[in-house]
């Protein structure tokens, strides 16, 4: 139940400014992205100063991105149902406790421990998007989404020089000093100016989801973040491959069977999920990869013909930039998806990151083309990275924001591993001796990896051309009879007014929960405002702009749908008795005369028990209807031992099916009929 009490109270208070909720969840991307290229430029001086080898110094890096990977799709489940704020805040003591031990250890060890902590920080990102989602007037959303979006190229291009300029001045500890101060000041900001949200899911957490899903991830990082060193076809690596397959070959039907899913399934398999998805994991391949060449490109010596040999300051410097036109694009790209939709925003950045490495691969004479060609790539970055949370945001339900941006957030993280992977294997095969004596990969490896990043960006404007364009509910572009087709547009009525939380269940005939159904809510006009899926207890949650009168239709699986125009408003609605079972159905005969006590039992086509039920002395039976697909329907009579199999195909209205044992004709003759036949509606 809402506590309307409280809810009246925070509305009474005056809460903090839009732009600053902006500036200091922007300044936690930024906090994000430094912490995973603030060690970069010290991984050579790793080996010496903590006494171990360069592949040991490695997991300074890889232990960022497993927590990172492993955390984020956790932390914003939990998010979800505790409270976003409240996650943001354990992120952030996480970053501080990490950057601590790192800065009080001299072990390899203690500080590995400590940036694993640390990388849980990049689970702010995810549910810092979700927290403007619910506390932005709707039309700050898309500037303060591609904000921080934005705020991740710029933490990075930073990172760099101010690592080089740290280490130089003062000790390697001080980084980790840095960082913690800064992750302090951002646990303050946090508490002081972001409220916490109202919107959250009930229930209990996935723990088994969780464990699946990190095993799969660890699995798969670890075999290629570490592949360059141990080889793509080493034992270890290729059983960890086959193992994080299996995991997840398991982890999916769980999730499909369990009534509070860690990762929604179907929502994710939403044709506009599943393709922004795919399009991520291509783009954030791409932005990995001109990142990962721009630095080392202008970092080369001078004896390979392609390099400038800058030091770690200046190469920060050079790419700072293309941080700041990255923030600097937030409003335009926020205002080119006002105007012509995330799709068209994505297709477009995702081009301009083509043309970027194309005109990388032909310009790379001097340090300003290399700056100006990396730059185009870095604006079509930045326009993909605030269209990608605005699809998803529009086409999940409120409550699952936090979870659904951060599946994203780890697919997107997914490509740049990848890139990773890929700029280390090829460089690796391609290296030259210079004449200091200094090894150094060949041009070609780079153009091999422009061409790979070309490819990858058209593949993700590719995708993005078939997310189904939304129809825009704004009732000053729209008439208001305008109708959706599969996408959510909320628009919130008052930008400094909370949302109306409406929870409900939805029973059967006798009252038990029914999970998975799932309860959509529109304008009385039909324009769509939000929709839940049920938990195992039947609840769901739903956000509304203001209380009201709303049209209310409930589906679920076996059952006929149920709609009705109710008053909703903040606190427990009624619940939704579903009264109409789906049904198969029909009557038994013998030579059209009716037959009772026969058996039915309903398989599917591929040998899959799915019920069983006798008919009654008339001969009717019923079966509850199960899942569309092919089914063989079987008589026995036990009496005579006749049987008769009858083949349909069920699909998600109610069906009938009569079966007739025909009297006088030997048992051998009497197998299967699987002669598909017409299903008659009742």
């Amino acid at each position: 139940m809402v506590n309307m009490r409280s809810l009246e109270a925070e509305t009474a208070r005056p809460g903090p400014s839009t732009g600053a909720i902006i500036a200091v969840l922007g300044l936690c991307g930024t906090l994000v992205s430094l912490q995973q290229t603030l060690v970069l430029p010290l991984l050579p001086d790793f080996p010496e100063i903590l006494g171990t080898t360069s592949d040991n110094a490695s997991w300074l890096v890889t232990i960022t991105l497993l927590t990172a990977a492993v955390g984020t799709p956790i932390v914003s489940r939990l998010a979800d149902m505790f409270g976003k704020r409240l996650m943001m805040l354990v992120c952030m003591w996480a970053v501080i406790v990490g950057s601590l031990i790192g800065a009080l250890s001299t072990s390899l060890g203690m500080v590995i421990l400590g940036r694993g902590l640390a990388g849980l920080g990049a689970c702010l990102v995810p549910v810092g998007i979700s927290i403007m989602r619910d506390h932005l007037p709707a039309d700050k959303v898309g500037s303060g989404v591609a904000l921080m979006s934005a705020t991740l190229g710029i933490g990075g291009a930073v990172g760099m020089p101010l690592a080089g300029v740290i280490y130089q001045s003062l000790d390697w500890h001080a980084l980790f000093y840095v960082s913690g101060g800064f992750a302090v000041v951002m646990l303050v900001a946090v508490h002081r100016v972001v409220p916490e949200s109202t919107v959250r899911t009930r229930g209990r957490f996935d723990y088994l989801g969780a464990v699946l899903l990190s095993v799969a991830l660890t699995c798969f990082l670890l075999a290629v973040s570490k592949a360059g060193s141990w080889g793509w076809g080493s034992p270890l690596t290729l059983t960890l491959l086959v193992t994080a397959g299996l995991v997840l070959a398991a982890w999916v039907p769980w999730e499909l069977r369990t009534g509070q899913p860690l990762v929604d399934i179907r929502t994710s398999m939403r044709r506009t999920v599943l393709l922004t998805n795919a399009a991520s994991v291509l783009v954030g391949f791409a932005m990995f990869a001109n990142f990962l060449t721009s630095a080392q490109q202008v970092q080369m010596p001078l004896e390979t013909g392609y390099g400038f040999d800058l030091s770690v300051v200046a190469t920060g410097l050079a790419l700072l930039p293309a941080g700041i036109l990255m923030v600097a694009m937030s409003p335009l790209s926020a205002a080119l998806i006002r105007r012509y939709g995330p799709r068209a925003v994505l297709i477009g950045g995702a081009l301009a990151m083509a043309v970027g490495f194309v005109t990388r691969a032909l310009l790379h004479g001097s340090v300003v083309e290399v700056m100006v060609t990396s730059g185009i790539a870095s604006l079509g970055t930045a326009l993909a990275f605030a269209a990608m949370p605005t699809l998803i945001m529009r086409a999940v339900p409120i409550t699952e924001t936090a979870s659904a941006n951060g599946l994203n957030t780890l697919l997107r993280s997914i490509g740049t591993s990848s890139a990773s992977a890929l700029v280390a294997a090829v460089f690796a095969a391609s290296m030259i001796r210079t004449s200091s004596g200094e090894m150094a990969p060949t041009f070609a490896a780079y153009q091999l990896v422009f061409w790979a990043g070309t490819a990858a960006a058209l593949g993700g404007a590719l995708i993005a051309a078939f997310i189904r364009r939304p129809v825009r509910l704004d009732e000053s572009l729209e008439p208001a009879g305008a109708v959706p087709t599969g996408e959510r547009v909320h628009v919130k009525a008052d930008g400094e007014r909370p949302e109306v939380l409406v929870r409900g269940r939805v029973v059967g005939p006798a009252g038990r929960p029914l999970r998975q159904a799932v309860a959509t809510v529109l304008h009385p006009d039909g324009r769509h405002v939000d929709w839940g899926r049920t938990d195992n207890d039947g609840r769901y949650v739903l956000a509304l702009p203001e209380g009201g009168s709303y049209l209310l239709v409930v589906s679920a699986e076996g059952w006929a749908p149920q709609s009705e125009l109710v008053d909703l408003d903040a606190g427990e609605a009624e619940d939704v008795t579903m009264t109409r079972r789906l049904l198969l159905s029909g009557h038994v005969t013998d030579a059209g005369r009716p037959l009772g006590g026969v058996m039915l039992s309903l398989i599917r086509h591929s040998g899959e028990y799915a019920g069983t039920t006798t008919a009654d002395p008339d001969g009717y039976y019923e079966l509850g209807l199960p899942p569309p697909g092919r089914y063989v329907l079987t008589a026995v009579d036990h009496g005579t031992g006749r049987t008769r199999s009858r083949a349909l195909t069920v699909h998600s209205t109610s069906a009938s099916l009569d079966v007739d044992l025909i009297t006088g004709v030997p048992r051998p003759a009497e197998r299967a009929d699987l002669t598909p036949v017409a299903v008659r509606q009742p």
